[in-house]
């Protein structure tokens, strides 16, 4: 388990495969929060994980797509993605993503 606080200025963060980057924030078996910065034109890949996976769009514009269906999302929406589902984002203006994870992600921590 990590800090019951967590200040984001003292989280590193990690390159993504896909261009990005992200810091995990916070987490315990059970629930991981992690941020994602997009430059614009950045693509999170489609994927899907056994994850269930919620997303707050804390800055920024995206597209996003799940199981096939796509919306436009701004700061201050959300969106949720079941487990197994395949899902990705383009953004559509540089911004920030905080996704969480249940169960956490180990690879994230590795």
């Amino acid at each position: 388990m990590t800090d019951i606080f967590s200040h984001a200025d003292e989280k590193t963060w990690t390159p993504t495969p896909d261009g990005n980057r992200r810091r995990v924030l916070v987490h315990t078996d059970e629930l991981m929060m992690v941020e994602f910065a997009f430059d614009k034109g950045g693509v999170g890949a489609f994927h899907s994980h056994p994850h269930v996976q919620a997303s707050y769009v804390a800055e920024g514009r995206f597209e996003v797509t799940v199981d096939g269906r796509s919306e436009i999302l701004e700061a201050g929406s959300s969106f949720i993605v079941p487990s197994n589902l395949v899902h990705g984002v383009t953004a559509l203006e540089a911004g920030r993503l905080v996704d969480s994870f249940a169960p956490y992600r180990a690879d994230f921590l590795a």
